[in-house]
């Protein structure tokens, strides 16, 4: 059987809907405007993790304003990314009823709604905040490849690498940014996190035009009839549920490191604004795996050796941070940021190779986003706890370690030449 094409199997959440007549026509009036559309795509994208990247460099003052403990301070970050697994397992469906642009506008002024709620004077304004943040986040997830697989059909492997550049792009500068805008505004966290409502309402302003030009398309969707063979169960499948979970075990340390990498420099003796610009080149270097990996896995039948080297360089960082976490701090953010972006990227990429159609791989991403990072979510929340239970860092870290063999253990088999 031969190798699905990577560009035509780009997970769509409407992969099942045809437009009509008159949806086919909105749909080329949007394409009229090519220049305004890639603003809106890269601009959206700058904050798809740029809500969660800034937080966690201020997740101390933010503690100590709250009187929050280890465990409940992780809830700030575990929030987020429980609700990131809830938003993908509606966003299909939202796509479909309403239409992507209608959607991710909608997600951005929801992104920016949620910001500025957390920064509220009140400890359940920080977490209901969350779920806001959490939940736009998803949405921009699930539905920013498919939107790029139907409009750039031709270009959207380029596509895809510029919306996923923007999205690290945004969290290195948000990592980066975080505690010296905190100065800035004289030592108040709540303006600092208050800053990132501002490229979410710049991007729901931007997607305006695209929405009134798309909204003809409402109303106007057939749904297409189903093939034999076309659209497998993917609940029922054994190499479907392996690349679910390398997705969500690879998710799981990509966001405890979010929530708390910053915290462990700092726990060792390391400043703030220091702790931040290494967090920020952590984000920075995660280009590299997430470009490389995918263009590597796509040219391979069976990528077992990419799943090996992946987990073997976050392994590697982690086992560093529990050796020497300051000494070797540029280090460890340089093997956990490569290995992270390429975890990711070749996660991502799975979901596409092991689909033997697009319908397919539509309902691998909802499966594998969803259960994802459901799991992921309790990496930070985990983490907390232990740190809280045991007064360090070590327990937790090495616990990581044990997710690090765990998802090399379900990737291997996720990485054979099989489809769903």
């Amino acid at each position: 059987m031969p190798r699905p094409n990577a560009e035509v199997l780009l997970p769509d959440a409407e992969a099942d809907v045809r437009p009509s007549p008159d949806g086919a026509a909105a749909r080329r009036a949007l394409l009229a405007h090519p220049v305004l559309l890639l603003a809106g795509i890269v601009l959206a994208s700058l904050n798809m993790r740029a809500a969660l990247a800034g937080v966690s460099p201020l997740v101390g003052e933010i503690s100590e304003a709250f009187g929050l403990s280890s465990t409940a301070t992780s809830l700030v970050t575990s929030v987020p990314v429980l609700f990131l697994g809830a938003g993908a397992a509606v966003a299909p469906w939202l796509g479909r009823r309403f239409g992507t642009e209608r959607v991710l506008c909608g997600a951005l002024v929801l992104l920016a709604a949620g910001v500025l709620l957390r920064v509220t004077p009140s400890p359940y304004a920080l977490y209901g905040g969350g779920v806001l943040v959490g939940t736009a986040i998803a949405l921009l997830n699930v539905l920013m490849p498919g939107l790029i697989k139907r409009d750039f059909p031709d270009r959207a492997a380029a596509m895809t690498s510029v919306y996923t550049g923007a999205m690290i792009a945004g969290a290195t500068v948000a990592a980066a940014a975080s505690v010296p805008l905190e100065r800035a505004f004289g030592g108040s966290w709540q303006a600092s996190l208050a800053c990132w409502s501002l490229p979410a309402v710049a991007a729901a302003v931007l997607w305006l035009p695209q929405v009134l030009i798309a909204r003809g398309r409402t109303g106007h969707e057939t749904r297409s009839a189903a093939r034999a063979g076309v659209g497998r169960n993917v609940w029922r499948s054994a190499l479907a549920w392996q690349v679910t979970l390398f997705m969500g075990l690879q998710s799981l340390w990509t966001y405890v490191l979010i929530a708390w990498l910053p915290t462990i420099f700092t726990d060792h003796g390391m400043s703030r604004s220091t702790a931040g610009v290494v967090f920020a080149f952590n984000n920075l270097v995660q280009v590299a795996g997430a470009f490389l990996v995918p263009l590597l896995a796509g040219r391979m039948r069976a990528q077992r050796p990419l799943v090996a080297l992946v987990t073997s360089l976050v392994g590697a960082g982690f086992a560093g941070l529990l050796v020497a976490p300051v000494a070797g701090a540029w280090l460890w953010a340089a093997l956990l940021g490569v290995g992270q972006g390429g975890a990711v990227g070749l996660a991502l990429t799975l979901i596409v190779l092991r689909s033997g159609d697009a319908v397919t791989a539509a309902r691998l991403s909802g499966m594998a986003q969803t259960v994802g990072y459901l799991l992921a979510a309790v990496g930070p929340l985990a983490a907390g706890a232990v740190h809280e239970a045991t007064g360090d860092w070590t327990v937790p870290v090495a616990l990581v370690l044990v997710v690090c063999g765990a998802a090399l253990a379900v990737g291997l088999p996720a990485a054979r030449d099989r489809h769903v």
